[in-house]
């Protein structure tokens, strides 16, 4: 739970950096929104009106301070079959009952997950998401649709963005790009795509309204499949993204509030018209790069992007994209881990697949969900067969030939089960059988399972046979699952 002091703090201990920095991240919010409104195939006030709504809720209830949420394309890629095959009123539908799973999974609790998340797959993902903002500005620069005054345009921008910082940081050099090429584009009219080229931009404030859908089981089993999915992509995006501005700030936050704050946003925006979104990894870094560290940011950002769409609409209109897309680009490079291409030849090889692998599929699939999916499974795969290598089963024969001890050591589970097994010779004539598991874990139903039929076996050959050194937490799971003294034990363990 968040202190009161730590709270007011998160509002009003950056002030001039928070504002400056909430304008600058208003200003790159914008185009990202009509573009996203535009995927999900709805009108670009829907992305705008949910990026003011999540960005100023996540502000008040989230728990990651200086952490941008809004509409993304992460969630309207999942909602363009639902607007294609039943409407608006469906996806806003999706949209509350989205946040509604959202907040019960921040009430259970589940933000934990995230500690499953091992480095290459966060790297993973940085990379991934680095190449696909990337990506996004390729259609503004395309040769066929911009002259070559947009690229000598991103140039400039490009240039202030690294340059001006040396000069002075007292204003975010993202900013003075917008201001410098808004004021030159403006002043000699020169013919370049604008903000306004994108879509028309709301001229009206967002009203409270239901979704007008039919409310029974049908409209239900219509609209869980998108919102389950929503809410799943939505969460995993913002704890990672998360996890990213803890380290840039070298602070920590709550994350299961932040699961709470991302549901609270997304319901409410349902009711005024808007999309589902989630985090933003980009605008996060534009915001902490630009000063951007508490709540004021966040909040700022979202009132002065409704404020400039709905007030200033056609100034902002006129805004160059180059200056966006140099913005966007600078974001790319500041994303993405130029250091995990040289650790390519020191880290660990299964390391280095996970991360590329993450990657891959990510920019395959346009999915960070499915990417980061990928990159956990093989994250296991490897672990467990790292874990395996280090079980190992030793034996001694007594002086006399008649007892066998055999020393079990390391993690008995179902990657290690098969050497086990393997370790026993059950062909051999003897009386007694020991086995020693002091130096070893037993963990799930298939080690307990392997210890049944090994004893089994020995017992088959006429061996009596006892289990030593059992630690208290493999005791318990032998005690409840093994059937090896129990009747008809044998034809139990062949049946499964």
């Amino acid at each position: 739970m968040i202190s009161l002091s730590s709270y007011r703090q998160d509002w009003l201990g950056n002030i001039k950096g928070d504002l400056l920095a909430g304008l600058v991240v208003a200003l790159a919010l914008i185009p990202e929104a009509i573009a996203f409104s535009l995927i999900a195939g709805v009108d670009p006030k829907v992305g705008l009106y949910a990026s003011f709504s999540i960005a100023v809720i996540t502000a008040i209830a989230g728990g990651r301070p200086g952490m941008i949420s809004a509409a993304t394309a992460a969630t309207a890629v999942l909602m363009v079959t639902l607007v294609r095959d039943h409407g608006l009123q469906y996806l806003l539908a999706a949209t509350v009952l989205a946040g509604l799973l959202q907040i019960g999974m921040g009430l259970l609790k589940l933000g934990f997950v995230m500690r499953y998340v091992s480095k290459s797959v966060m790297t993973g993902f940085v990379n991934a998401l680095a190449i696909l903002i990337f990506m996004a500005q390729l259609p503004e620069l395309d040769p066929s649709r911009v002259t070559m005054l947009t690229y000598v345009l991103v140039a400039a921008g490009l240039a202030i963005i690294y340059l001006f910082p040396r000069l002075t940081t007292a204003i975010p050099s993202p900013l003075v790009t917008i201001i410098v090429l808004t004021a030159l584009t403006f002043a000699f009219g020169w013919d370049v795509r604008t903000v306004g080229d994108l879509g028309a931009l709301p001229d009206s404030l967002p009203v409270f309204l239901i979704p007008q859908i039919p409310l029974n089981l049908e409209t239900l089993a219509i609209i869980l499949p998108y919102s389950i999915a929503v809410a799943i992509v939505g969460l995993l995006e913002s704890l990672m993204t998360q996890t990213i501005v803890d380290d840039l700030t070298d602070t920590k936050s709550s994350r299961n509030q932040e699961c709470i704050g991302q549901g609270l946003a997304n319901t409410a925006t349902g009711f005024i018209g808007g999309m589902a979104g989630c985090a933003m990894i980009g605008q996060s870094i534009i915001n902490v790069k630009s000063g951007g560290r508490g709540r004021l940011s966040c909040f700022v950002a979202g009132v002065v992007l409704l404020f400039m769409v709905v007030v200033l609409g056609d100034l902002v209109g006129r805004i160059p994209m180059p200056a966006l897309v140099a913005i966007m680009i600078m974001v790319s490079i500041g994303t993405f881990s130029w250091s995990s291409i040289t650790a390519l030849k020191t880290h660990p090889r299964s390391s280095s697949i996970v991360m590329l692998a993450t990657v891959a599929t990510v920019v395959y699939t346009h999915n960070l969900a499915i990417g980061v999916l990928v990159g956990v499974l093989l994250s296991g795969i490897f672990f467990a067969g790292k874990i395996a290598q280090l079980f190992r089963v030793t034996s001694t024969l007594s002086a006399d030939g008649r007892e066998r001890i055999y020393t079990v050591e390391g993690q008995l589970f179902y990657g290690s089960v098969e050497d086990f097994m393997a370790a026993f010779d059950f062909r051999e004539s003897l009386e007694r059988v020991t086995i020693d598991v002091s130096g070893a874990h037993i963990w799930d139903i298939s080690s307990v399972q392997a210890l049944d039929m090994a004893v089994l076996k020995f017992r088959r050959e006429g061996a009596e046979v006892s289990i030593t050194g059992m630690n208290a937490a493999s005791e318990t799971i032998v005690d409840k699952l093994a059937i090896h003294d129990k009747p008809g034990a044998m034809d139990k363990l062949m049946a499964h």
